[in-house]
């Protein structure tokens, strides 16, 4: 085994427990406590954060007891249940929650070791998977898809639908980046902001509503179209309305934008969505101010665990070049 495969758990008089591949804790001073690899504190790290054995060994394409063998390792040598079951998961108790704190920064700082210090998109391999919503897939995507496989052909990308999800997707380690007007809150994520889009109304060139600026009161009688995210979203121009004392009723709901310009064409239906997202479409519907500005804070979020590699910082870096060619 090389120098970063294994470590040893010892005893630490405030968590209880630390780590050493220095060999600060001896056989002699704890024979009770084998060498613990890296691998069982990423399979304790992913069972905490899906809460489940069984989904776990899903995720990583072994049986179950795989996993129940690596967890009953640490059980072992900590000394603590880790996990308790809880419905229809598990639940970690309070030392199981600290040990996979420091896991996390563990494997990070492991991870930066083992990974090289020069990065070339030309010959990298891997994959970088995104979640976002339609919004950023219409945006955003297609242009960093093309400058991905012109750079790094060897590079797979995978997108995920967020549908108000994205936060979970990121702290399950199910995506490397989340992009959205999001907030996703904790030590262990970072942000950057690389786009602020604003709503504007789309309908029939044919709609009355389209012949000049439309009032407030006119955008409060009209027949609206909203997008719901199947449900897992608010719309932030809602709120906008609200302070201002106006509540709409909408007349067409939908999942998602998908279908939105055969909808509202031949209508007099309204949708309210981003500009850089009516932008995008074809052309066929009329785009027009909404009556009052909110901004649309468009953000990327990643987790320490891909902080320090190499591919992930160059498409971070990507997606923030492309999202200021889409802003210009």
């Amino acid at each position: 085994m090389g120098l970063i495969q294994s470590i040893e758990i010892f005893h630490d008089p405030v968590l209880g427990w630390a780590a050493s591949n220095a060999g600060r804790c001896s056989t002699a001073a704890n024979s009770s406590i084998d060498p613990v690899d890296i691998g069982t504190l990423r399979t304790l790290v992913l069972v905490y954060d899906l809460q489940s054995f069984s989904a776990a060994a899903k995720r990583l394409d072994v049986n179950q007891s795989t996993i129940s063998y690596a967890i009953e390792r640490l059980r072992g040598a900590l000394h603590d249940p880790l996990f308790v079951r809880g419905g229809n998961g598990v639940t970690a108790t309070e030392r199981c929650a600290a040990l996979v704190a420091w896991a996390r920064d563990m494997i990070v700082e492991i991870d930066g070791l083992a990974s090289r210090v020069e990065f070339d998109p030309a010959t990298a391999q891997g994959s970088v998977t995104i979640s976002c919503n339609y919004h950023e897939r219409q945006t955003l995507i297609p242009q960093f898809s093309t400058r991905l496989r012109a750079c790094a052909p060897k590079v797979r990308l995978v997108l995920l639908d967020a549908a108000g999800h994205g936060d979970v997707h990121l702290k399950q380690n199910q995506c490397d980046i989340v992009l959205g007007p999001v907030g996703i809150a904790g030590e262990s994520f970072f942000r950057r902001h690389i786009l602020t889009d604003h709503y504007v109304c789309v309908m029939d060139p044919a709609n009355p509503l389209a012949r000049g600026r439309i009032a407030l009161s006119a955008y409060a009688r009209a027949e609206h179209v909203f997008i719901t995210h199947s449900g897992e979203w608010q719309p932030l121009y809602l709120e906008a309305l609200k302070a201002r004392e106006i509540e709409i009723e909408p007349v067409v709901g939908l999942p998602n934008h998908d279908s939105l310009e055969r909808i509202v064409t031949g209508t007099r239906l309204v949708a309210t969505i981003p500009y850089h997202l009516a932008r995008a479409m074809r052309g066929g519907l009329h785009v027009a101010a909404l009556p009052f500005r909110v901004p649309i804070s468009i953000d990327m979020y990643w987790s320490a665990r891909t902080a320090k590699s190499g591919l992930h910082k160059w498409a971070r870096g990507l997606l923030a070049e492309v999202a200021r060619a889409c802003a210009a």
